[in-house]
């Protein structure tokens, strides 16, 4: 592609071009520059793409866009552009010949359950040969699937992945949208049909320094302000701050609600809820009518997500019978209230509850269906907000009989400071007795075992699907649901 030619779509502010600069990749990690790459400077919270430049020049790049004035001397050719993620994301949809806009892309955003949402609406849609999905757990292209490396990728990513969706022949497409995407112009531009609003509770204050800054970020969604208009939008009814996107400014949006609450306005609602510790049944009223719903997911949070997926597949024009058979042949989502059976007499659940309020709702999975103690297994991640973990330890404190701490992602952070800040959370003595503080991550698992009788239920929480620990700049392979199962054939001798 000849750079000089889509100039014209970012707003430039100086330039220096020797001829027309012909580039055959685009590059955002100066360790991956080819021959031929346009390199894209980007000033990151933890590192500068500028100081990488000489980096990617050694490694071949024909030229380099920066927000930083590079000279008159710069080596080789340079664009300065007043936004650079905004120039990767709008140079990046021309290099890929705009293959968002040749698929139906559906854009999931929320504090939780946007993978759970994405991956059965997957599901009810056709699955992963036809179906593409961006998300936390992987990337399915069509004829091939990826491990996902962030929940929302870069924009060359977004648009390199749609591509190979495209030529893969999918028609439909669902991307998780996490506030980190949409404030880092990660989604600008992408045509999306549809968007999804699930809720929004504590998290990435670190980040966004405050609950109505972090709404505010995720209403960009819904406001055409990202360059593309949707035509429809489904929004949660139940979170008073879905009830606010209704009220933005987005006049030439069709929306569709959903409650598990029983709220009367809303267009899909859940009613005569019924929770087992097999899964879930209920009654669904929608603008067809009524009718009886029933799944393998647990827990009355999964009322919603799975409200929110049933609304998707009606907007694609699926029949409702047609999704409620396709439902039920959902086995659930890698590290969502996964059971990890190994012989054992109680039961063992993982799950990514990674804030106070997915605690909350995965604690109280666990309240409706055990009979025994309820032990969860949790920590905080080190190098984020610390607001939120005083409280994660009372939504621990609150749904469970024993609460065992420990180390998440810790980071650079050390895991008795995290600590300090978890205990905030403990309002009494009473409550104190009940909190076991134990740094190492499978040592805590294993404790939990130890103390397990039959009928009781272990909650290990934070990782789920993730299969490492991030300790000082390195990844130690871990997999809460591996060394859970390890665990219990080593206590009750078994040899599978």
């Amino acid at each position: 592609m000849i750079l000089n030619n889509v100039l014209s779509e970012v707003e430039v502010v100086d330039q220096q071009l020797s001829g027309a600069v012909d580039f055959s990749a685009i590059i955002t990690d100066s360790r991956r520059a080819v021959p031929g790459g346009l390199f894209f400077a980007i000033s990151g919270s933890r590192q500068d793409g500028n100081t990488y430049i000489e980096e990617a020049m050694a490694r071949g790049v024909v030229a380099v866009i920066s927000e930083e004035p590079l000279g008159k001397h710069f080596p080789i050719n340079f664009v300065q552009v007043k936004d650079v993620r905004l120039a990767l994301a709008k140079i990046s949809k021309l290099f890929y010949a705009s293959p968002d806009e040749a698929l139906n892309i559906i854009g999931v955003t929320g504090t939780n359950g946007k993978t759970t949402v994405t991956m059965l609406s997957q599901h009810l849609l056709g699955g992963s040969q036809s179906v593409g999905l961006v998300g936390t757990i992987r990337y399915d292209i069509g004829n091939r699937t990826l491990p996902a490396h962030r929940t929302t990728p870069e924009s060359v990513d977004c648009f390199e992945l749609f591509s190979e969706m495209k030529a893969s022949n999918c028609t439909d497409t669902l991307i998780e949208v996490s506030s980190h995407g949409i404030d880092q112009k990660r989604v600008h531009f992408i045509q999306m049909d549809t968007v999804v609003f699930l809720n929004l509770s504590r998290d990435h204050i670190d980040y966004h320094e405050s609950l109505d800054a972090y709404f505010e970020v995720k209403k960009r969604l819904f406001t055409g302000v990202l360059g593309t208009k949707a035509k429809t939008a489904i929004v949660n009814l139940d979170c008073d701050y879905g009830k606010k996107i209704l009220e933005a400014d987005s006049s030439e949006l069709t929306f569709l609600t959903f409650s598990a609450d029983g709220n009367a306005a809303a267009d899909f609602k859940a009613k005569s809820i019924c929770l087992t510790s097999e899964g879930t049944s209920f009654e669904l009223s929608y603008p067809d009518g009524a009718i009886k719903v029933s799944y393998h997911l647990l827990g009355r949070h999964n009322v919603s997500n799975v409200l929110a997926a049933l609304a998707i597949g009606y907007t694609q024009g699926r029949s409702m019978e047609h999704l409620l058979k396709q439902l039920k042949s959902f086995s659930g989502v890698p590290g969502r209230m996964e059971r990890v059976i190994a012989g054992q007499d109680f039961n063992v659940l993982v799950d990514y509850a990674h804030t106070g309020d997915a605690i909350k709702h995965s604690g109280e999975v666990i309240q409706e269906f055990t009979d025994g103690q309820k032990i969860i297994v949790f920590g905080c991640g080190g190098n984020r907000d610390k607001g939120k973990r005083p409280l994660m330890m009372r939504a621990a404190l609150e749904t469970s009989d024993i609460v065992i701490a420990t180390s998440d992602n810790p980071r650079s952070e050390s895991v008795d400071a995290i600590f300090e800040d978890m205990k905030a959370g403990i309002e009494s003595e009473a409550e104190a007795k009940r909190v076991i503080f134990v740094k190492d991550r499978r040592n805590a698992i294993a404790y939990a075992f130890e103390l397990a009788k039959p009928k009781d239920c272990i909650l290990i929480a934070g990782k789920g699907h993730e299969m490492y620990q991030e300790v000082e700049g390195t990844m130690i392979p871990f997999n809460d649901r591996k060394i859970a199962k390890e665990l219990i054939e080593k206590r009750f001798g078994f040899d599978q």
